[in-house]
């Protein structure tokens, strides 16, 4: 089930998403969106009789986090190697704010404070309950569902910082959607999800989540050993190689199968 969070000009709303998709699980712009009633999250799937076309509403970010982005650094070996950074013994956490959220669509802002905006292609996991020290073999039960991310880094600004907070939690820093999967089990295929990245057309980031080197239920069974995970809060699970920099007027697009596209342009702040 793909959940989406839009708007067609005043309040936003929720609904599901319906139809034919492509080999990267994006629909056709005829596909319709079939009205829910309030936050999933909070009160389930109940359908109202009002439809959509996709192509006539404004995708917003699917989830906003109430409470917290977590994002885990270093979490496949190439992308590690790439910036010469050792693989960690345990999964590299640190925070971006629920202000750096945007949706498909909108622009990522390039702060002045930077010289070197990388983009960063993510597989996100949507909590759907209130969980706190998860064993791995029972981390399905707390996930709401799957979405796409940008991790969005100043890179000069994390060199020179020596930690994560402010290369990675301006406002822009962290696109997600088009929607939320309920569906996918990315641990189920052994070969991963395809996870590509292009920028203005050009393919810079092609891999899996098969080579993760902590799997998702690893991941939240680390996270969740530290603090506890609310309704909608996301963790971005780590970026593949080929990060690099974007510049205002780049359109980056971030591509996983089974959960479609999500596109961003970078703009003057």
């Amino acid at each position: 089930m793909r959940i989406v969070r839009f708007t067609t000009g005043s309040e936003p709303s929720y609904g599901v998403v319906t139809g034919e998709v492509d080999e990267f699980g994006q629909p056709a712009d005829d596909s319709v969106i079939v009205a829910i009633a309030g936050d999933p999250l909070y009160v389930g799937i109940s359908l109202l009789d009002q439809e959509h076309r996709l192509s006539d509403v404004k995708l917003l970010a699917p989830v906003l986090p109430r409470s917290k982005v977590v994002g885990i650094g270093r979490n496949y070996a190439a992308h590690a190697a790439e910036l010469g950074n050792d693989l960690p013994a345990e999964p590299l956490m640190f925070l971006k704010p629920n202000t750096s959220v945007i949706g498909p669509d909108d622009p990522i802002y390039y702060p002045r404070q930077t010289q070197d905006l990388h983009y960063e292609g993510e597989l996100a996991v949507v909590i759907g309950r209130i969980c706190r020290d998860v064993p791995p073999e029972q981390a399905t039960d707390v996930i709401h569902g799957y979405t796409i991310a940008n991790d969005v880094t100043a890179r000069d600004l994390q060199r020179s910082d020596g930690q994560f907070t402010r290369a990675k939690g301006f406002d822009s820093f962290c696109p997600l959607g088009p929607w939320i999967e309920t569906d996918l089990d990315p641990q189920h295929f052994s070969d991963g999800v395809r996870l590509q990245t292009h920028l203005n057309g050009e393919v810079v980031q092609d891999g899996s989540t098969a080579d993760m080197i902590f799997d998702i239920p690893a991941l939240i069974a680390h996270v969740s050993s530290v603090m506890t995970l609310l309704p909608g809060d996301v963790i971005l699970t780590g970026t593949p190689e080929g990060v690099g920099p974007m510049e205002v007027g780049d359109e980056v697009e971030i591509s996983i199968a089974g959960l479609g596209t999500l596109t961003n342009k970078v703009a003057t702040r």
